[in-house]
């Protein structure tokens, strides 16, 4: 697999906790969007590592095309 799948062309919205850590899905295939349930083994994709810092809004990439993955910048407009 050398491009990940869209799960939808918009971002996910989560409200995230301070102090967790989130897994976002890559590879479009997990079940769980935004976030990964293991679907990419054999993908040549991994999740990416999230940090919450703080409590708030977070505007998780939807369509893994993001160049500030995994966080939204707009690329699914583009698609």
């Amino acid at each position: 697999m050398t491009n990940p799948q869209i799960a939808q062309k918009a971002p996910f919205k989560v409200d995230v906790e301070a102090g967790k850590s989130y897994f976002w899905c890559a590879c479009g295939q997990s079940k769980k969007q935004p976030f990964c349930d293991g679907s990419h083994k054999g993908t040549g994709f991994s999740p990416v590592k999230f940090d919450a810092t703080e409590a708030k809004a977070v505007f998780f990439c939807g369509c893994k095309h993001s160049h500030k993955s995994p966080l939204c910048d707009g690329s699914h407009s583009k698609l």
